[in-house]
């Protein structure tokens, strides 16, 4: 699917590069995986691959903050779908790295698009699913692509856990943040033990698989990430991280619009969509392509997400482009698929601009990025042109 090369050259091209320098004309020399040097002029140093950007727009690779790429499968089937565990509703312990298949070909389909990231992980049917982690789409094992892990922890609210575990543990919107509040209760409580038994080991709790997987959760090392749709889950899931103190990102918020001034008071970042499909629930029957202008002008940080396979990963930069199409400023959209991901993911030192320092993750267009008649030239994941 690759190729090596010690050094790449791309050339005279429109350089979108989604930091301080803004859109410049120029060229790129990638050395060693990483960005080395962008200039008006470079000259190709001996034995490097030249790509030539005449005409092209360059842009830093795409970043999707909400998938399940590679848990999801291709097809329809059981077989091949790891990303919904439906044997308990509170599975925190569950880690998609050991999941993820890098073989999948939907992940091949995604790299020809322009995408070089995905935060994948866990779905929605349970109230607790389990950790993302942040994958690189170039290698043959999870070891190759994952550069975070664990990254964030999923939760959900609204219809999908009181569906799933309807006949067993869940009818109601309050008993989902029940069971959270309950988790993160006893979360506390498992950690103010072992504390104590720093300096008391007769303390030292029974080790417990679940609360020691929330514990960096209690710690903010990583945030919750949060899957909520209508409004009232919304506020619901900014009530119960602010009451904990918690870092969260607002997945989906597919009726944030209709509450744009408490999604920005609360701080959280905003990850929107999938919004280019049809309104298969209840509560996305207000779902809007204006929500990314809204909550942008609004002030929030936003990132736009297809939730693949609900809209196939590739479509993810078509996507940003309907919500141009709905009012969200150009420069903004482009920023919700590269800078403001990679910023929501904690990565923003590696990716998502076209900075030097920064990993060569670059895609080459001829066209509108943004538009489904671009024409993806080149695609480079840690510098390597991507078949």
């Amino acid at each position: 699917m690759s190729q090596k090369t010690e050094s790449v050259l791309l050339k005279n091209g429109t350089l979108y590069t989604m930091g301080p320098d803004g859109i410049i004309h120029g060229d790129i020399l990638i050395k060693n995986q990483k960005i080395t040097k962008i200039a008006d002029h470079i000259r190709a140093p001996a034995g490097a691959k030249v790509i030539d950007a005449t005409d092209c727009n360059v842009l830093p690779g795409f970043i999707e903050a909400h998938s399940h790429l590679g848990l999801a499968g291709y097809g329809i089937g059981y077989e091949g779908e790891d990303y919904n565990e439906f044997n308990d509703a509170v599975t925190p312990q569950l880690r998609s790295i050991d999941a993820f298949n890098p073989f999948d070909q939907t992940i091949r389909l995604a790299v020809r698009s322009g995408i070089t990231t995905v935060h994948s992980g866990p779905g929605s049917a349970n109230v607790i699913g389990g950790t993302f982690a942040v994958y690189k789409l170039k290698g043959k094992t999870v070891e190759e692509m994952v550069i975070k892990t664990p990254s964030a922890m999923k939760c959900a609210f609204g219809e999908n856990p009181k569906y799933c575990y309807r006949d067993k543990r869940i009818r109601t919107r309050m008993t989902t943040a029940a069971c959270l509040r309950e988790l993160l209760f006893k979360t506390k409580e498992y950690a103010e033990k072992k504390k104590a038994a720093e300096t008391d080991p007769a303390k030292t709790p029974a080790f417990d698989f679940k609360l020691e997987s929330m514990l960096p959760v209690l710690r903010k090392e990583i945030p919750l990430k949060a899957h909520a749709h209508q409004a009232n889950d919304i506020v619901t899931a900014i009530r119960i991280a602010k009451e904990f103190d918690l870092d969260m990102t607002l997945d989906h918020c597919t009726e944030g619009h209709l509450i744009a001034e408490a999604v920005k008071a609360s701080g959280f970042p905003v990850i929107i969509g999938p919004t280019m499909m049809h309104a298969s629930k209840f509560e996305l029957q207000n779902k809007s392509w204006t929500t990314p202008a809204i909550l942008s002008r609004a002030g929030c940080l936003i990132a736009i997400t297809t939730d693949s396979p609900f809209v196939p990963q590739q479509y993810l930069p078509f996507c940003a482009g309907m919500a141009v199409q709905a009012g969200l400023d150009y420069y903004e959209a482009l920023k919700a698929i590269t800078i403001n991901p990679a910023v929501i993911l904690g990565l923003s030192n590696r990716i998502g601009s076209l900075e030097e320092g920064k990993d060569a993750d670059i895609v080459v267009c001829k066209g509108d990025p943004l538009s489904n008649t671009s024409q993806i030239r080149h695609v480079l994941i840690n510098g390597t042109p991507m078949e």
